[in-house]
């Protein structure tokens, strides 16, 4: 008499718990690239290229920003104004030093020709204060104005000293204002060598 085969058991996988498992790093990739592999891959896609133009179109933009034609007539004045009043002072105290009567009629004599100009002036040169050519001209314009002025005070005659050291010392304080930090320290130190050289003695 035949024996009746067992059936065999299907083979079983065995399981094992959750917390016996390798835990996963968290945020770490499941490929990892080589940090060499990874600039190749950026600087063929392009996307560092475009970010800096991008970038640098912004700055651009940001430079080439111009203000509009009323507000910068509105800056203007707001310089012209402070100025004229420079004008109006040295006028008056030139008059002084030399004992002379100043009188209604002198001084729009002096401020009806002189404003104008004077705001001209100051609004194109307020337009481009940043250009570095204003700039050298804004110091070149220094460097003359103050020489000349501290000259004619100690070698020209009166007449010519009131006719010129008020437009020429307003002109030189304007300009010295307009200047960056470091040519305007340049230009009064180019004046102090020209005073030492001419031997002028501006206190007497």
């Amino acid at each position: 008499m035949a024996r009746a085969r067992k059936p065999k058991s299907p083979q079983t996988v065995p399981l094992a718990p959750p917390s016996s498992r390798t835990p996963q790093v968290p945020g770490k990739p499941l490929i990892e690239i080589p940090e060499d592999e990874q600039w190749r891959l950026i600087k063929q896609t392009g996307i560092l290229s475009s970010a800096s133009l991008e970038g640098a179109s912004a700055v651009n933009s940001n430079n080439n920003e111009t203000l509009s034609l009323s507000d910068e007539i509105f800056n203007a004045i707001l310089l012209i104004i402070p100025f004229s009043s420079i004008l109006l002072l040295m006028e008056v105290l030139i008059r002084q030093q030399y004992g002379k009567e100043t009188t209604l009629d002198v001084v729009m004599d002096r401020m009806v020709p002189g404003v104008p100009i004077l705001s001209v002036f100051i609004f194109y040169t307020l337009r481009y204060k940043q250009d570095r050519r204003m700039q050298a001209l804004l110091f070149f314009i220094s460097v003359l104005v103050g020489s000349r002025m501290l000259y004619s005070m100690t070698n020209a005659s009166w007449l010519v000293n009131m006719q010129q050291c008020p437009p020429l010392a307003t002109i030189w304080i304007y300009t010295v204002v307009q200047l960056e930090l470091g040519p305007a320290v340049a230009s009064l130190a180019v004046i102090g060598a020209f005073v030492w050289w001419k031997d002028i003695t501006i206190f007497q």
